[in-house]
């Protein structure tokens, strides 16, 4: 019986990510489809699927990383830090993230940044967190 439950909680985590691929993949087309269109060029579509996969296996890879950065800092969100971390080769993508960041905390209300300086002791993470669950 609990191998059947896992096999089948195992069965459910393909067939959504199988989900979430397809409609990654049908976003991504869609961008690169304005884009062509937007700036007049074709692109051939075995191009086009071939953008699509390398989108989808980057973002999966970067959220393996995401994910790995939160855990050795001991925490299981991931926080804004990390995103800045994974961009560490891309000065002007770093620079643009941190930017972005700053312009977030300036716009939060001071009595939400009160609230979480004293949550930041309990979990170091910041704006824009995501729970990992336990593996």
């Amino acid at each position: 019986m609990e191998e059947s439950r896992s096999e089948l909680e195992r069965e459910d985590d393909e067939e959504a990510t199988e989900i979430l691929r397809d409609r990654f993949r049908l976003s991504t087309i869609s961008i690169v489809e304005a884009q062509a269109k937007k700036n007049d060029i074709k692109i051939a579509e075995p191009i086009v699927a071939c953008i699509s996969d390398l989108t989808f296996k980057y973002t999966e890879q970067l959220a393996r990383d995401l994910e790995l950065f939160a855990q050795h800092a001991g925490r299981k969100t991931v926080n804004m830090e990390d995103v800045i971390l994974s961009a560490h080769r891309n000065k002007n993508l770093t620079s643009s993230l941190r930017s972005f960041c700053n312009d977030l905390k300036a716009k939060e209300i001071p009595s939400e940044r009160k609230r979480k300086k004293a949550s930041k002791k309990e979990d170091k993470a910041s704006t824009s967190a995501v729970h990992i669950p336990d593996l």
